[in-house]
């Protein structure tokens, strides 16, 4: 193999390492999207059953049974400081891994799976409100919106804090 083959074959494999795409399922709150990284999510739900937790932070709805398994709610409109939405509204679910635990994010619509290039995602913009960016690991850069993804480990760890 002549050394001109070798360089090729290398910058083939940088350009491939450099278009590396990740899925994200998309998720509603307040208007904003944000993305989930695919990887994390266990499972959509629907309109679920949650039982309130006496003394827990207001950032958690309660707890649910997902197929015999016990999985803490956790309102994410309250964590992004956001009024909560009228009892009439229908919300939805999303569960995450973190650990070995199981956690429902309750959300306000879920939306498609998107597949977007690693090169296309951005850091945090600065006008991005603080409680957001504490929680978020970046941005992608859609038509005219901004995809916020998620750090659903420093969203759990925030729970925390707030004891």
């Amino acid at each position: 193999m002549s050394t001109n083959q070798t360089a090729t074959r290398q910058s083939d494999a940088l350009h491939v390492i450099s278009d590396t795409q990740k899925d994200f399922l998309t998720i509603n709150i307040n208007g904003q999207m944000f993305g989930i990284p695919i990887l994390q999510v266990q499972d959509v739900l629907g309109e679920i059953k949650v039982t309130r937790i006496p003394l827990s932070p207001p950032q958690i709805s309660g707890s649910l049974n997902l197929r015999g398994r016990i999985v803490t709610a956790i309102d994410v409109r309250k964590c992004l400081g956001l009024p909560p939405l009228e009892e009439t509204d229908k919300r939805m679910s999303v569960v995450v891994i973190h650990g070995d635990e199981l956690y429902s994010l309750i959300i306000d619509k879920v939306g498609d799976v998107l597949t977007l290039q690693e090169k296309e995602f951005e850091q945090n913009p600065a006008t991005l409100d603080v409680t957001w960016k504490s929680i978020s690991l970046g941005v992608y850069r859609l038509d005219g919106e901004i995809l916020v993804i998620l750090d659903v480990p420093k969203l759990l760890l925030s729970l925390q804090h707030t004891h």
